[in-house]
């Protein structure tokens, strides 16, 4: 997959098949999208392209409202869409210029101009230009006029099953991540560089990695305590994953923490990811941290059987 940083760079594609979106979490339902661009751009002998937008629109046209998390960063968009057939991944940068283009515009410079789409796959509610005004009709409108075919996906096709970036949000914000993987089609992570905490959890046995998510905007799952699969570099190891603020120890700051199974090598200043497998307890607090440690014991075996049964269900060695 080649990467366009805006639409300068490309030079004329061979029928190009377009989407285009945000596709944040490139979810079963973006999923269902890219396998019809799949598919129609292998029938015509075409390149498959994904037009998308950074940062997140509403980052830019609401820049005081700081709520909305996205399940995805950039290049974790980016890795996902390349195991789903996109040749050319085309990010645009999202600013209050680029907002004010009109749809016509938008239609005549971006998948015309610069893009030469042959045609255009969208989703049942797609919209795109100046006050989200464009949408079905006028792509059907302007298409004789610059000479491409549009389709759009039925919504039945989406809506059977009941997905969006919203619901998946909402399921993490609670902790729900077997509702939030089944309809991401794989499970969620958070990738992070491993950085130095206070190394209370070696002293009770419980060693951790503690990670830094530097984007601000990464939905970070509800508190508690995750089974999780690590990963770090060509390695996945299970792990119990910890997310709060450690009521037990007087913790005060919220940390994401996770203790690698039969693992004791240094990897300090190194990034890692998590996938989320299941929710075992919320984060509570303890009498004592005696206590804290009985419980951690009865939470490995927990974890380890969960990730037991995920592994057996999903053939995954």
């Amino acid at each position: 997959m080649k990467i366009h940083l805006g639409t300068n760079d490309i030079t004329e594609l061979r029928n190009a098949v377009v989407t285009s979106g945000t596709f944040d979490g490139v979810h079963v339902g973006h999923q269902k999208i890219l396998a019809r661009l799949r598919e129609e751009a292998d029938r015509i002998g075409g390149e498959t392209v994904l037009i998308t937008y950074w940062p997140h629109p509403r980052q830019v046209l609401k820049p005081w409202d700081n709520s909305l998390k996205l399940l995805t960063t950039f290049p974790e968009k980016a890795t996902v869409l390349e195991k789903y057939g996109v040749d050319h991944l085309v990010k645009i940068p999202f600013t209050q210029e680029f907002a004010q283009m009109s749809s016509e515009e938008y239609i005549r410079v971006i998948l015309t101009e610069r893009v030469h789409t042959k045609k255009l796959i969208i989703g049942y509610d797609h919209r795109f230009g100046k006050n989200r005004d464009g949408g079905l009709k006028e792509l059907q409108e302007f298409a004789p006029k610059y000479g491409y075919e549009v389709e759009e996906i039925p919504r039945q096709d989406i809506d059977e099953i009941g997905v969006s970036s919203t619901k998946i949000r909402r399921s993490l914000e609670i902790g729900d991540v077997k509702t939030a993987n089944e309809y991401l089609g794989r499970p969620y992570s958070v990738a992070g560089m491993v950085v130095h905490g206070q190394k209370i959890g070696r002293t009770i046995g419980f060693p951790t990695a503690n990670i830094h998510v530097k984007e601000s905007y990464k939905l970070i799952p509800a508190d508690g305590i995750y089974a999780v699969q690590v990963c770090n570099k060509y390695t996945k190891r299970d792990g119990m994953l910890n997310i709060g603020n450690r009521p037990t120890i007087g913790g005060d700051d919220k940390t994401i923490e996770v203790h690698i199974f039969d693992f004791d090598e240094d990897i300090y200043d190194s990034e890692i990811s998590v996938e989320f497998i299941d929710l075992i307890r919320r984060e509570e607090k303890f009498s004592s941290v005696e206590a804290l440690k009985n419980q951690l014991k009865q939470d490995e075996i927990a974890v380890k059987a969960c990730l037991s049964n995920y592994k057996a269900k999903n053939h995954d060695q």
